[in-house]
C-alpha cells in the first residue's frame, strides 16, 4: 500500500527545489533507495546536480542511493535529502 511521506530538503537541495519540505503522496512501498531518488528527481529535475553526492535519510537513518536498499515506508515517515556539506 502506498505511503504519504514528508520530504525534507537541506542546504543545496532546498536551493534547487525551492522548498524546505513537502508532502509526497502515493509513494510505493517497499521502494529501493534508487527508485525513491528517481521519484524525487521527477518532481524536481534540478536535483540531478546532486546526483552522485547526496544521501537520503529515512526516519533519521542514512540510506545510500547506490546501494539499492529496499526501504519500507509508512504514512508520516520523514525522508531527508542530505547533500554534501561544505566544510572548512
Amino acid at each position: 500500500m502506498p505511503a504519504q511521506v514528508l520530504v525534507l530538503y537541506f542546504a543545496k537541495s532546498a536551493e534547487l527545489t525551492g522548498v524546505k519540505q513537502e508532502e509526497v503522496a502515493a509513494v510505493p512501498t517497499p521502494i529501493s533507495s534508487r527508485d525513491l531518488w528517481n521519484l524525487l528527481l521527477r518532481r524536481h529535475p534540478r536535483l540531478c546536480a546532486l546526483q552522485d553526492h547526496v544521501v537520503l535519510a529515512v526516519r533519521q537513518e542514512y540510506v545510500a542511493i547506490g546501494d539499492q536498499v529496499l526501504v519500507s515506508l509508512v504514512d508520516g515517515d520523514e525522508v531527508a535529502v542530505v547533500p554534501p556539506l561544505s566544510g572548512g
